[in-house]
């Protein structure tokens, strides 16, 4: 199964094309964006009039609820309307830190900082970033066994729910089933100064605009019908096979997540969000409009994440906003297409150390890149969506 997709030879070409022939199925590109546009505002003005009056954002779920099926029902609307939640208690929080210090043990008698190739260009999938922090470690005991443990089944599969898998005719996906997708842990030691991570979103930048695909999936918005967009949807998005990088996801996320193994305040740069699921339709109208050059789309760029920023995209960034407090074992998770960033940081106190665990639900995109996995799991090598660093290639 082919899990990308071939690069055009020309792509600032193929940009020009496809907006004509957005443009062209749209018709009234300027009100559609104006509709865009009017809706964000409201969601924008909303979440921040809520934050300032000292109301929690993010919603806020205790994992026992999910394993008993009790999730209230108010609790469920605002994952859906936010696109985004903390479960607590995912894993209790002795085991969280016994995971904690295994890894910090794995990387020790591994060698690993005397092995590690750093990078500080500024820039990481080309946003404004700091020194790395994030690991490229994948097959660790403790990551094998939180992917696989039944609490994270149960909430992954509770969050699949919150997607449409039967549309258009076609099953798109198993809700019940993941893939495990491997992905790094993040360690920041006490006292590091980060620059943080600059908004984006992930698993596409120029491809939502070029590959037929992401133009299914984003079908009502290029047809106008700004209202008929849902982001809960999974139409079409289990047929999307990125252009060839080492920085785009070869799966289909639900949702991106992590599992929290220190504790976290929201000033200890923090993930943050902004909590509009549908903003996506005010991204890809915004690169349409007249005053983008022909051949740009909002500064998106093949091989990096899909930038946002004041610029282009100044409406939406009032409504970032951290996740609450965090403990060893909660799991936080954010919808595929929600624009999210770290903050910065100076002199942290505690660590701040996350595993990356996503909700990748079984599919035959997600399968293809599963079986790739599976060998690179074999030899200790990197998975093919990350660099090929393979440093645990022989590690004990």
């Amino acid at each position: 199964m082919i899990l990308t997709t071939e690069l055009p030879a020309d792509v600032p070409a193929a940009i020009r094309e496809t907006k004509a022939r957005l443009r062209a199925r749209i018709g009234d590109v300027a009100a559609a964006f104006a509709r865009a546009e009017e809706l964000m505002r409201a969601e924008v003005a909303e979440i921040v009039a809520l934050r300032e009056s000292g109301q929690e954002i993010w919603p806020v779920i205790r994992f026992e609820d999910v394993a008993e099926g009790t999730v209230p029902d108010h609790l469920v609307a605002a994952v859906r309307r936010r696109g985004c939640a903390v479960v607590k208690n995912t894993f209790p929080r002795a085991r969280a830190e016994a995971w904690d210090r295994e890894l910090a043990d794995y990387l020790e008698r591994n060698d690993f900082e005397k092995a590690y190739r750093r990078i500080d260009d500024g820039v990481f999938g080309g946003l404004a970033a700091s020194k790395p922090a994030i690991f490229p470690i994948y097959w660790s005991r403790p990551q094998l066994e939180a992917r696989e443990d039944a609490n994270m089944v149960a909430v992954r599969g509770f969050l699949n729910g919150f997607w449409k898998h039967e549309s258009e005719g076609r099953v798109w996906f198993d809700p019940t089933r993941d893939t495990a997708y491997p992905d790094r842990v993040r360690r920041r030691a006490p006292g590091a100064t980060s620059r943080g991570l600059s908004p984006h979103t992930d698993s596409g930048s120029v491809e939502r605009w070029l590959l037929p695909a992401y133009q299914n999936v984003f079908r009502h918005v290029f047809d106008g019908d700004i209202d008929a967009y849902d982001p809960w949807d999974g139409a079409y998005r289990t047929d999307v096979h990125e252009f060839p990088s080492t920085v785009m996801c070869s799966a289909f996320r639900t949702f991106q997540g992590w599992t929290a193994l220190s504790d976290m305040r929201p000033t200890e740069g923090v993930l943050h969000a902004v909590p509009i699921p549908s903003a996506m339709v005010y991204l890809l109208l915004r690169a349409l409009q007249d005053d983008v050059a022909e051949d740009d789309l909002c500064g998106s760029a093949n091989g990096e994440a899909l930038p946002v920023n004041e610029r282009w995209h100044a409406p939406l960034l009032p409504a970032l906003t951290p996740i609450p407090e965090v403990e060893p074992g909660d799991t936080v998770w954010w919808h595929g297409d929600v624009i999210h960033s770290v903050a910065g940081v100076e002199d942290q106190q505690g660590w701040g150390n996350v595993m990356y665990i996503a909700a990748s639900p079984h599919c035959e995109k997600n399968a293809a890149y599963a079986a790739q996995c599976e060998e690179a799991f074999r030899t200790g090598a990197s998975p093919g969506d990350f660099a090929p660093e393979n440093y645990e290639a022989g590690w004990v």
